[in-house]
C-alpha cells in the first residue's frame, strides 16, 4: 500500500539502522535459524494469517523464498505482522530483516529512510470500488462524491490530484486503520472505497456482499511493490534481488516445482546456472550453488506463487496483466544469471 512514513523517527532510527546493517544480516539470519519478515496485518493474497496462524500470500512466498535459499527450508521464517506506520521503523530498528509487505517504492522512501528496495513484486496502481447498484461504470462519474481511505497517505493525496485535475468536487472520509475504511464503506458512510488496485480486490472479499462490488476500471497511479531491506548490508541486498529474480527466471525458462529435479538435466546453459549445475553464482551470494533450486522447490517460480495466491482461480481473480513476464505482454523482467 501506499503509506507515507512520518519522518519523525529518522533521527533515531536511522542510527540503529547503521549499526544493525553493518553487521553481515545473513550471519545472524544463520545463528537464528530463520528470517525475521515483516508482513502487513492481514491482506489477503498478499500476506495473510488463517485461523491457526499459517502466514500465505505472494509477499510471504517472498520471505518463504529467502528462506529456502539460505536454509533449503521454506519454513524457516518467522512473520511479524506490522501496520503502514510501523512497518520501515522495524526495519531501519533491526526488529526485521526484511520487509515484505505491499510496500510502494518511491524516491524518498529509496533515498530518505536508509532503506534499499529489491526489486517489484507486483505493479500496482491506486483505484476506485463503488456498490453496483450506484450506477457508475467510469471514475469520471464520480463527481461529488464521498470517498473512504486512509488518512496520511500517499493515497489520499492521489485522490486529491485526480478530482482536481478532472475538475470534480468530493468529500474525504479518512480513517487511520485499513479495517476502518472498510467497515466504513461497507456500512455506506461514503460512496466510494480508494487504494491500490491489489488491495482493493482483497479487502473486497471482507465486505458484507462482496459481490454487490466492483472494482473501476481507472487507475490513477504508479504503486510498484517490492520487498525492502536495510541500506547498509550489499550481501543481504543481493541475496533478496535474487530472490525475487530468479523466481522470475524459473517462470520463464519453464522450471517449476514439479519439474525442478527433472529439468536439472536440461543442457540449456540458463537453466544450469539457474539451478547450479553450471557456475558458482551461490558462492558469490554467500549461498549454496543450488540457491535457487532451493527456492523453486520448495516455493516455485514467480507465475505459480501468483496464480495460487492472486491469480484467477483465486478468491481474488487477479488477472496477470502488467504482471506478466515480457515476453507475454507484462513488464515482468528479471536480469539473468549470469
Amino acid at each position: 500500500m501506499s503509506k507515507k512514513f512520518l519522518p519523525l523517527v529518522l533521527g533515531a532510527a536511522m542510527g540503529v539502522a547503521a549499526t544493525s546493517a553493518s553487521a553481515a544480516t545473513l550471519d545472524d539470519v544463520k545463528a537464528k535459524g530463520f528470517v525475521q519478515c515483516g508482513v502487513s496485518q492481514g491482506l489477503p493474497g498478499f500476506s495473510n494469517p488463517d485461523a491457526q496462524g499459517n502466514w500465505s500470500g505472494l509477499d510471504v512466498d517472498f520471505c518463504r523464498a529467502m528462506a529456502a535459499s539460505i536454509f533449503d527450508d521454506a519454513n524457516a521464517v518467522k512473520f511479524t505482522p506490522l501496520s503502514a506506520k510501523e512497518r520501515f521503523t522495524a526495519l531501519q530498528s533491526g526488529e526485521i530483516d526484511v520487509l515484505s509487505r505491499n510496500t510502494t517504492w518511491t524516491m524518498t522512501r529509496d533515498t530518505s529512510l536508509g532503506l534499499n528496495f529489491a526489486g517489484v513484486n507486483y505493479y500496482d496502481g491506486q483505484g476506485f470500488m463503488v456498490r453496483k447498484d450506484l450506477g457508475v461504470t467510469s471514475a469520471l462519474e464520480l463527481s461529488g462524491a464521498s470517498v473512504c481511505t486512509n488518512t496520511g497517505t500517499t493515497t489520499e493525496l492521489n485522490v486529491a490530484d485526480y478530482f482536481r485535475a478532472n475538475n470534480m468536487p468530493y468529500e474525504i472520509v479518512a480513517f487511520e486503520k485499513a479495517d476502518e475504511v472498510v467497515a466504513a464503506y461497507d456500512a455506506g458512510r461514503c460512496d466510494v472505497y480508494t487504494t491500490d488496485a491489489s488491495g482493493l480486490y482483497a479487502q473486497r472479499l471482507k465486505l458484507t456482499n462482496p459481490g454487490d462490488h466492483m472494482v473501476l476500471p481507472e487507475i490513477i497511479s504508479k504503486e510498484p511493490l517490492g520487498p525492502v531491506v536495510r541500506q547498509g548490508d550489499d550481501q543481504w541486498f543481493n541475496i533478496a534481488k535474487w530472490t525475487l529474480n530468479a523466481m522470475i527466471n524459473a517462470e520463464e525458462l519453464g522450471v517449476t516445482k514439479a519439474n525442478v529435479e527433472e529439468m536439472m538435466k536440461s543442457e540449456n546453459p540458463d537453466v544450469k546456472r539457474l539451478l547450479g549445475s553450471e557456475g558458482a553464482y551461490g558462492e558469490a551470494l554467500g549461498l549454496s550453488n543450488d540457491w535457487a533450486l532451493r527456492i523453486v522447490k520448495h516455493v516455485g517460480n514467480y507465475g505459480e506463487s501468483f496464480d495460487a495466491n492472486v491469480g484467477p482461480d483465486t478468491p481474488l481473480g487477479i488477472a496477470r496483466g502488467v504482471n506478466a513476464l515480457w515476453s507475454k505482454g507484462g513488464v515482468l523482467y528479471a536480469p539473468p544469471i549470469r
